[in-house]
């Protein structure tokens, strides 16, 4: 009977355990609770063991389950990267690659990727969603993208796969006409909380009821860098900027870098890192535009090898 398991199963099993609930796990499956209850009663009945006991309000995990969930995680994740793994050499070349990328993640960089990546594949259209937060992450999970760069929203999405591409150094700055910009050594929250701090907003709801940077409750928020950078350059308000963005307003002088209480020592940077979904790994041609990203973040003269809320 053990020959007979299959990964939906599995699949059952691991939503019921992850969810707590038959009735979740229903919902996580897009399923009806009964049939997620006969699914797990049928796998039991298989196995010769009790997975959960079901004397309580909610399930809850046997010894026997616990020590088989882990095997039950690698099972399904080995099949889902050998499908996936299969897909992408049974497609080949991409038809068309579609990436979502951080509105963070340093221009220059992304526009030099973007005209190697066309002289390397004159025949595969690129089409690029440049958003910030959740709004990155979203079609890619919507299945519109098959890659996104990912940095302003720190956390990576269940069932994505994460590659680290480089670091972006951001400032906290101000309009040399604005109050903060007469302050000598470090900013104190409470000081700061007077004043209107400007945040790039999330356009999605993945971020909903978070907030990342964000310490003055006066707040403006503003769906677009560009326009913030404009804000910040007229003297409405303060906030976190990419470096590579107001090196020359520094520079000149348009905008003036201010030190925060709450501020790391190395400033309100951001990890960027490329993530597509475990069962939609990208093809050759995706493949090559991370190494390429990936490549602009080495220390100048590095051997480079070919491909291999609110802030």
């Amino acid at each position: 009977m053990l020959d007979a398991l299959s990964l939906d199963q599995l699949r059952t099993f691991i939503a019921a355990a992850e969810e707590g609930s038959f009735s979740a796990a229903g919902r996580r499956l897009r399923r009806a609770q009964s049939v997620v209850s006969h699914t797990l009663a049928n796998l039991e009945l298989q196995i010769g063991l009790s997975l959960f006991e079901r004397t309580g309000r909610y399930p809850v995990l046997t010894e026997q389950g616990r020590a088989l969930l882990d095997q039950a995680r690698a099972t399904v994740g080995s099949m889902d990267a050998f499908k996936a793994r299969a897909r992408t050499l049974a497609e080949g070349l991409e038809p068309e690659l579609a990436v979502a990328v951080d509105v963070m993640f340093p221009i220059a960089t992304l526009t030099a990727a973007v005209q190697a990546f066309q002289r390397q594949f004159p025949s595969t259209p690129l089409r690029l969603y440049v958003e910030a937060l959740g709004a990155v992450v979203q079609p890619l999970l919507a299945g519109q993208c098959r890659i996104a760069i990912i940095g302003s929203l720190p956390d990576v999405p269940a069932d994505c796969v994460s590659q680290y591409l480089l670091d972006v150094g951001a400032v906290t700055v101000v309009a040399p006409g604005h109050p903060l910009a007469q302050a000598q050594g470090v900013v104190l929250r409470k000081v700061a909380e007077q004043h209107v701090q400007l945040v790039l907003t999330d356009r999605s709801s993945l971020t909903q009821g978070r907030n990342f940077g964000v310490v003055s409750d006066k707040t403006w928020r503003l769906a677009d860098l560009g326009a913030k950078h404009s804000f910040l350059r007229a003297g409405l308000g303060w906030g976190h900027m990419p470096l590579h963005m107001v090196e020359g307003d520094l520079r000149d002088g348009s905008l003036v870098r201010i030190e925060l209480e709450t501020s790391p020592t190395r400033g309100p940077g951001f990890s960027m890192h490329a993530i597509h979904r475990k069962d939609q790994p990208p093809g050759p041609a995706g493949r090559w535009f991370v190494a390429r990203l990936q490549q602009s973040g080495l220390p100048e003269g590095q051997a480079r090898g070919g491909p291999g809320g609110s802030v």
